[in-house]
């Protein structure tokens, strides 16, 4: 899909990789709704691109609707819903450590998300025969975030869905895509501004990750993986798991501190 006289929307796209996807779309002259749960911040993105702004809570289905439906008044029809907001929190002990807030919160931020935005696009891009759903999910999704529980599942989860929704509706004409980045360049990381500032061997910018994706819509590709050691880790993970999983135990190991506790800035500390 050409951008080009498209109408879109971005979700969780008043900063990071929502950001940077709502200002390389607007340059390929697509038509761009900005939404976030911070309607201040994403109104300075649609300003700064001659888009509009609305605020959207993702995790709630009316919101949701609301959205599709304020963007549907706009636009007439939406060619492109990306599906991008997302946070990350860690966990505070074990794997199951994490309350059952934060378990769904990550559940209805980065499954129901999709789950609800498709089933209010869906209908009236079939009866168009066209249209294209991209959501935001992570290379946790394909292999795993040490550290993080709750978002290593939700992503695993998310990646069955748009895999759902490609070989349900491809013969509709629907176009699926799914980002999953390894490490890019956001308040995502958990890292202060400090250590963000410096080289990080292996993260990307938002906007790299941006023309990745547009590159993905523009050939239509599915699985979007801006790093591409990502392929290779998914084929080592498949090909034997025992030894994928004592590597990433010792892995583990170089990322907790005396106390215990999972310390994130050690993986960028290179």
């Amino acid at each position: 899909m050409k951008l080009e006289n498209k109408n879109v929307v971005v979700t969780g796209g008043a900063g990071g990789i929502g950001a940077a996807m709502c200002r390389l779309f607007a340059q390929q002259v697509a038509n761009v709704l900005v939404s976030d749960l911070n309607l201040e911040a994403a109104q300075e993105v649609a300003n700064e691109i001659g888009g509009f702004a609305v605020q959207c809570d993702v995790s709630n289905e009316s919101a949701v609707q609301s959205l599709v439906k304020q963007a549907e008044d706009h636009f007439g029809h939406v060619d492109l819903f990306c599906s991008n907001a997302g946070f990350g929190v860690g966990e505070p002990g074990h794997a199951a450590s994490a309350s059952n807030d934060v378990w769904q919160k990550n559940w209805d931020v980065h499954v129901m998300a999709h789950v609800y935005a498709s089933r209010a696009l869906l209908p009236k891009m079939i009866e168009r025969g066209s249209g294209y759903l991209m959501s935001t999910a992570s290379a946790a999704g394909l292999l795993s975030q040490i550290g993080d529980a709750a978002y290593t599942v939700t992503k695993h989860a998310a990646v069955a869905f748009a895999e759902s929704l490609a070989i349900t509706h491809g013969d509709d004409g629907i176009k699926v895509s799914v980002l999953c980045p390894q490490y890019v360049n956001t308040n995502i990381l958990m890292i202060s501004d400090e250590q963000r500032a410096k080289p990080m061997p292996g993260v990307l910018s938002a906007e790299e990750c941006a023309q990745c994706v547009l590159e993905a819509i523009e050939n239509e590709v599915f699985l979007i993986t801006p790093h591409p050691e990502v392929r290779d880790y998914m084929m080592h993970r498949a090909s034997d798991s025992d030894r994928w999983i004592g590597g990433m135990q010792r892995y583990r190991k170089t990322l907790i501190d005396e106390d215990g506790k999972m310390n994130f800035a050690k993986i960028f500390d290179k």
